[in-house]
């Protein structure tokens, strides 16, 4: 099998891991933030229990949180699952791991923002939320986006952790191909997808930094 065989041969695999990469990010960042204000909420008993599910998020492992969730509904429950919720596990498991990820960084961004700023929108008379999206936010997003873009591309790798739980991404692919071939050529061409994914979001993400280099 040639080069272009194993890549024509890892493409599911592929499109499983960006899949899974593509829905991780559409909901774990607008999760991070309401898991953000959680945590900076006055109340003590929501912003207890945000600070533990955080705590334990960022504190035991992504795979175990993975094999946690998926057999955590019959071994906890007695529900009996079927081959279809491998997938339905995976993306559980990233969101919920990543939203705590991003919700520390949003707090750090937001609690940055010196207070004068808020003061400012107050008198200025816009509400508290307007506020925070019109003022603040654009601000926050700007100081995160180096920390956001860090924690995306360890998303890219982190992917094929959903080995742990059969789902077949582009990891279990190569391996499966390597295995049979007795060759290390799915494992570079596997390293070679990594790269080049890795390459693309850094540089989407620095190009988007410039765009928004009008609120230095």
């Amino acid at each position: 099998m040639n080069f272009g065989q194993i890549i024509l041969a890892l493409s599911g695999g592929v499109a499983t891991s960006i899949f899974i990469f593509a829905v991780t990010l559409i909901f774990s960042l607008p999760l991070g933030l309401a898991v953000a204000f959680g945590r900076m909420s006055k109340n003590p008993l929501i912003s207890g229990i945000v600070k533990i599910y955080i705590s334990v998020m960022r504190g035991t492992p992504l795979m175990l949180q993975l094999m946690v969730v998926y057999f955590g509904p019959y071994y906890l429950f007695g529900i009996k699952v079927n081959n279809s919720y491998r997938i339905w596990a995976a993306l559980i498991g990233f969101v919920i791991n990543y939203s705590a990820y991003f919700a520390e960084i949003y707090r750090s961004g937001i609690q940055s923002i010196p207070v004068g700023q808020h003061e400012a929108a107050k008198v200025l008379g816009y509400s508290r939320l307007q506020s925070f999206f019109v003022i603040i936010l654009p601000q926050v997003v700007k100081r995160i986006l180096p920390s956001v873009t860090n924690e995306v591309i360890t998303l890219v790798k982190d992917t094929s952790l959903a080995f742990t739980i059969s789902v077949s991404e582009m990891f279990t692919t190569a391996k499966a191909l390597a295995s049979a071939q007795t060759s290390m050529m799915p494992f570079v061409a596997a390293a070679l997808f990594y790269y080049v994914f890795n390459f693309i979001v850094a540089q989407g993400m620095d190009l988007f930094e410039k765009r928004l280099s009008y609120y230095r």
